[in-house]
C-alpha cells in the first residue's frame, strides 16, 4: 500500500495532540497534562495500518480529497488508540507494544508516589478509561472540521459513529464470553461475529468505506468493501489471537500469558472444545496464577489437537479470500494491490512473530469445527 502521505498523517496527529493538551489554557492541570501525555506516547509505534488503507482506497478510487484524507487518516488512528487504551483497562494489560501501557504506567507513576497497589491499579485504570475518552472526542472532532464537503463529513460521522457503537457492543461481548461457565465454551460462530464486531469494523471496513466516501465511489463499491473488510478484519484477529497464545512477547510486545490467564475465549479454545483434550486443557485455562510450565503445556495441547494448525488454516482462508474477492469485484488495481500488500504484511507478522513450522495449507477452504461455519 501507498504510505507517501503517511508522515502527513502522523504532523496532524501531532497537531490534534497539541491542541488538545492545549485547551485548559493557563489553568495549572496537571492531571490533564498527564492524560495528553499518555495519549501521545500510545499513538507512538503504530502500523499506521487503519490511515494506511484509507489512503490508498481513496486514491485508487479517483479521490482527490488528500488533505481530508489525511485528516481522517488521524482520526482513525486517534479512535484506534483510544480503543487499544480502554481494550488495556478492560483486559489489565499493563504492557503494551513492549512498553507500560497506558494504565500500567499511570500506575505504577503512582506507586513510586506511595500509592497502595490497590490505589494505583485504581488510578490507571481511571487513566485508561479517560485518556481514551479523550482519544476518542477529538477523533471525532477531527473529522467534523475536515475539509469536505458537508453532505460528505455528515456521512463520514455517520460512519464512524455506527461504527463506534458496533465496536463497543463487539467489545463488551468479548468480554461476556469470557464469563460463561469454563464447561461451556462460546461455538466458534459466536466467537467469529465477536471478532467482526470488535475489530473487522473498525480497522478494515470504517478505513475502507471512508476512503471511499471520499473518493464519492457507487454504492456497490462500498458493499465490495464491507465484505472485503469482514474478511480482512476477521482473519486480522485471528492472527491475533494466534500470537496472543504462541507469539514471541520480544517481538509482539504483548505477553503470551494473558490470554491463557484470562481464560481468553478465542477461536483456538473454540476449537479444542470439540476434540479429546478438551478436558486437560481446560483445567489450565482462565489460572490467574498460570506459569510458564504449565502455559507451555496448554501450548502443547492446543498444537497436539490440531487447534492451533486449524485456526492458522481459517486465517489464511479469510486473509487469502478478502484479496479474491477484490479480483472479483472488478476494483481498480491499486486497490487490490494494496489489500494484497495488507494481507502479506499480516501473514509476515505470523512468520516473523510465530515460533514452529510455517502453515502448511494456505489459500485452503477452511476446514469446520463440529457443526460451525466461517463468517
Amino acid at each position: 500500500m501507498s504510505d507517501a502521505h503517511l508522515p502527513s498523517v502522523d504532523r496532524e496527529l501531532r497537531r490534534q495532540l497539541a491542541r488538545g493538551a492545549a485547551l485548559p489554557g493557563p489553568l495549572p492541570l496537571p492531571d490533564h497534562e498527564q492524560l495528553w501525555t499518555a495519549l501521545g506516547d500510545a499513538v507512538e509505534g503504530g502500523k499506521r495500518l487503519r490511515p494506511a488503507l484509507l489512503l490508498s482506497a481513496h486514491a485508487a478510487l479517483g479521490g482527490t480529497r488528500h488533505e481530508a484524507a489525511v485528516q481522517v487518516g488521524a482520526a482513525l488512528e486517534l479512535l484506534h488508540t483510544a480503543f487499544v487504551v480502554q481494550d488495556d483497562v478492560i483486559d489489565g494489560d499493563e504492557v503494551r507494544r513492549g512498553v507500560p501501557s497506558v494504565p500500567g504506567g499511570a500506575a505504577a507513576q503512582a506507586a513510586r508516589h506511595g500509592a497502595t497497589p490497590a490505589g494505583a491499579r485504581r488510578l490507571g485504570q481511571a487513566a485508561g478509561i479517560l485518556a481514551g475518552d479523550l482519544g476518542l472526542i477529538t477523533a471525532m472532532r477531527t473529522i467534523s472540521r475536515c475539509e469536505a464537503p458537508a453532505p460528505v463529513v455528515e456521512g463520514l460521522l455517520d460512519l464512524f459513529e455506527t461504527t463506534l457503537h458496533a465496536t463497543a457492543a463487539g467489545e463488551l461481548a468479548d468480554v461476556r464470553l469470557q464469563l460463561a461457565p469454563a464447561a461451556d465454551p462460546a461455538p466458534l460462530r459466536e466467537v467469529l461475529a465477536v471478532a467482526e464486531l470488535k475489530t473487522a469494523l473498525y480497522s478494515f471496513q470504517l478505513p475502507l468505506r471512508a476512503g471511499a466516501l471520499l473518493a464519492e465511489a457507487p454504492s456497490e463499491v462500498h458493499s465490495a468493501l464491507d465484505e472485503i473488510g469482514s474478511l480482512l478484519g476477521i482473519g486480522f484477529q485471528l492472527v491475533d489471537d494466534l500470537l496472543g497464545t504462541f507469539g514471541d512477547a520480544q517481538r509482539t510486545g504483548k505477553s503470551a500469558l494473558g490470554d491463557l490467564r484470562e481464560g481468553k475465549r478465542t477461536a483456538l479454545i473454540a476449537h479444542a472444545s470439540t476434540t479429546e483434550t478438551w478436558p486437560a486443557l481446560q483445567s489450565l485455562l482462565g489460572r490467574a496464577d498460570l506459569d510458564d510450565h504449565d502455559a507451555s503445556r496448554a501450548r502443547d495441547l492446543l498444537t497436539a489437537c490440531g487447534s492451533r494448525a486449524w485456526v492458522e488454516d481459517l486465517a489464511h482462508w479469510h486473509l487469502t479470500s478478502a484479496s479474491e474477492a477484490a479480483l472479483r469485484h472488478g476494483l481498480p488495481a491499486a486497490l487490490s494491490d494494496a489489500l494484497e500488500a495488507t494481507t502479506a504484511q499480516i501473514l509476515r507478522g505470523v512468520e516473523l512473530t510465530l515460533p514452529g513450522p510455517a502453515h502448511p495449507s494456505a489459500g485452503t477452504a477452511p476446514p469446520r469445527a463440529k457443526e460451525d461455519q466461517p463468517a
